[in-house]
C-alpha cells in the first residue's frame, strides 16, 4: 500500500498508508481541519542482492574485450617451474 501525505488548512502535516482505491482524507486527525493530499517524492529505490553494476548492462563487444584482456593477463602467472604431476625429483626409484 502508498504513503499519502496530507497537510491541513492550519500547517500540519500528516502521512496515511492507504490502498490506491481508498478516498482522501478530508480532515486532518489533529485539528480536524479541512486537509488535502499533497504530492511527494516518494521513497528512494534500494536495490539489494548481486547484480546492478555497471559493467552488467555493457555491450557484448566490451564484454567480450575485457575478457580476452583478463584472460590474457592470467595465462601467464601458471607458467611456474612445477613438476609434472606424478614425478618430483625427490621420488626416483631406489633399486
Amino acid at each position: 500500500m502508498p504513503t499519502y501525505e496530507y497537510r491541513c488548512a492550519k500547517g500540519h502535516h500528516f502521512e496515511l498508508f492507504q490502498s490506491m482505491s481508498d478516498e482522501p482524507v478530508d480532515k486532518c486527525p489533529e485539528c480536524g481541519a479541512a486537509s488535502e493530499r499533497i504530492l511527494s517524492a516518494g521513497a528512494g529505490v534500494i536495490f539489494k542482492g548481486s547484480g546492478f553494476y555497471i559493467t552488467d548492462y555493457r555491450s557484448d563487444t566490451y564484454k567480450k574485450s575485457a575478457e580476452a584482456d583478463t584472460g590474457s593477463k592470467g595465462s601467464g602467472s601458471t607458467s611456474d617451474s612445477k613438476p609434472a604431476s606424478g614425478s618430483s625429483p625427490t621420488s626416483g626409484s631406489a633399486e
